[in-house]
């Protein structure tokens, strides 16, 4: 692969090879990057949340599994996102605008407990914060990935395809 202008002096403006848009090894450890997309994709989408989790659409999960996707690994219930720049996130604007949605996410999940069923969140008045909250840093880390931000989320069925190791 031949990298063109200035893209061959910062690793940040090249672009790997893609499966459905999102770069396969952009970052070191972008399964975990995947999975943090898809959770903060899910919950920064009022629409997505009503017409699919409120009305059951089967494939995408619920409330509690994307919060579950967004911190399983990462751990980000626990500590900072700035401790993953350079391996999940770009840069440290990127890691500042996940933790605040996490944080905010993680409030709300606390206060109604992980098996609340989607309404008692959606109605919850923190809500709309942690949906701008997430919102923030989906735009910035699709954007960043060279995708649109505002396509529908995908499905866990092909979130686990994407990351399924070759």
């Amino acid at each position: 692969m031949t990298v063109q202008g200035s893209e061959n002096s910062s690793r940040r403006g090249r672009r790997s090879s893609t499966m459905g848009g999102m770069p396969l090894n952009d970052m070191p450890w972008w399964r975990w990057r995947s999975n943090v997309r898809s959770a903060l994709h899910m919950l920064s989408d009022t629409e997505f949340q009503r017409g699919v989790w409120l009305a059951g659409v089967d494939g995408y999960g619920d409330v509690t599994d994307a919060v579950y996707r967004l911190v399983e690994d990462t751990w980000l219930d626990n500590w900072s996102a700035e401790k993953y720049v350079g391996t999940i996130f770009r840069d440290s604007q990127e890691a500042a605008l996940v933790d605040s949605a996490v944080l905010r996410v993680l409030r709300i999940m606390h206060q109604v407990g992980p098996d609340a069923v989607v309404s008692v969140y959606l109605e919850h008045p923190g809500w709309p914060e942690a949906v701008r909250a997430a919102r923030d840093a989906h735009v910035r880390m699709a954007v960043s990935d060279g995708e649109d931000p505002d396509v529908q989320p995908r499905t866990l069925e092909v979130l686990r395809i994407m990351t399924r190791s070759a």
